[in-house]
């Protein structure tokens, strides 16, 4: 059964996301379903893109937020609207209800199965960042996240979501929420984040040589550094932490979309007094930035506990755990899960006194106690967060829906 799938994703392309470029631009064409994309395309990328799923559709999207948004939502309207009903077995719209409820129109009009890819419950986010960034940066920087977020919130919870014919979301956890707002459970699928181990094993990832970590008992964060995830607090942990281990570094491998946002993260850790203690790498490519973690003794995985991030899946957690690195996490519960199952790592509340205790509780481990725990968190993922085994289940799944449509239409 050959299946084609026309992907709107408000991701760009090439994308870091793995449930995006990994899951469907290579282990999905493996049990024959392809998906033609539909993005943006990412800005500075002077390389021909390559998506292994399918075709890509790409279009400009430099620019600011706003812009990027438009551009991108213009896009999605002009494949929707010349949509192939004998090409396309379905459409799938990612994390984009104006977008996601053109598309289900469409698809209705079209006879195809439509599905949203829920990563993020993207309207809340929204409102949530106009909140909080109030007026001080700017009556528009407010009003088109405020609007936008408004406007999004009332199609997906009362159009999209309701009426589509599947839901893949991206924890348990957010499947729960889903309930809770009377979405039916028997059409969604969670769907967590994992890793291309295929890939790791065949990099082959080593320990980054940078002097900069000599003699240092190193720490790693790996990822965004956006508002949300409070990383200010891994700065207090940090002033704890150092009394006891007066050598470690703190490698930040990430980065914030806003400028503001990293000077008052600067600010921050020269306040805690920790600003010599960090090593700020930025935004590396996927395997520069898994050296740095084997670098590292111990990995970080702070997400702080709200309605927005309870239903994430987060990334860092199988990514350290596939590299040997050992884990300290807080009680998001899809990270709990993994830490409790795995026995890779502490699970503790968020706060920079738990964390620091969990942290100093890992450095003290010898060698042989450090490498146990590596095993068992390379183990875990080899059997249940390897994207080989996540494909396999979701190709079962879109292939039981599209089967049971068939069956439907000739009945």
């Amino acid at each position: 059964m050959n299946i084609r799938i026309l992907y709107l994703t408000a991701e760009t392309c090439p994308t870091f996301r793995a449930d995006v470029h990994v899951l469907f631009g290579k282990v999905l064409p493996q049990h024959d379903i392809q998906t033609d994309i539909v993005a943006g395309k990412t800005p500075g990328t002077a390389q021909a893109i390559v998506w292994g799923g399918g075709e890509a559709y790409l279009c400009d999207v430099s620019g600011g937020s706003a812009k990027k948004r438009i551009k991108t939502l213009l896009h999605g309207i002009r494949h929707l609207l010349r949509v192939d009903a004998l090409r396309y077995q379905a459409i799938q719209v990612r994390d984009m209800p104006l977008l996601a409820a053109i598309g289900l129109r469409v698809a209705r009009f079209k006879g195809l199965k439509f599905f949203y890819w829920m990563s993020y419950p993207v309207p809340d986010g929204q409102i949530l960042l106009a909140r909080e960034r109030g007026l001080s940066a700017g009556l528009m920087k407010f009003l088109f996240p405020w609007v936008s977020g408004r406007v999004g919130h009332f199609l997906l919870y009362r159009v999209v979501l309701p009426k589509a014919d599947h839901i893949f979301v991206q924890s348990d956890q957010m499947k729960v929420d889903l309930v809770k707002r009377g979405i039916c459970p028997e059409r969604m699928t969670p769907v967590p984040m994992g890793v291309d181990l295929e890939t790791l094993q065949n990099l082959d990832i080593s320990p980054v040589d940078d002097r900069r970590l000599a003699d240092k008992r190193v720490l790693v964060y790996l990822g965004t550094l956006d508002r949300p995830r409070r990383i200010e607090t891994l700065f207090e942990m940090l002033a704890i932490v150092k009394h006891q281990f007066p050598n470690v570094l703190l490698l930040l491998v990430g980065d914030t979309h806003e400028e503001m946002h990293q000077r008052w993260l600067e600010m921050k850790a020269n306040e805690a007094g920790v600003g010599d203690h960090l090593l700020w790498t930025g935004w590396l490519p996927m395997d520069e930035g898994w050296r740095y973690v084997q670098a590292a003794e111990v990995g970080l995985s702070p997400i702080p506990r709200n309605y927005l991030l309870d239903c994430s899946s987060p990334t860092k957690v199988p990514e350290y755990l596939a590299l040997g690195v050992p884990v300290v996490c807080n009680d998001n519960p899809d990270q709990q899960q993994v830490i409790k199952q795995s026995g890779a790592g502490l699970c503790v509340p968020y706060s920079a006194g738990d964390f620091a205790s969990a942290v100093i509780k890992l450095l003290r481990l010898d060698k042989n106690e450090r490498n146990e725990m590596g095993i068992k968190g390379r183990n875990y993922v080899n059997h249940y967060r390897d994207y080989r085994i996540i494909g396999a289940n979701v190709a079962i799944h879109i292939k039981n829906l599209l089967l049971k449509s068939d069956h439907e239409r000739n009945d």
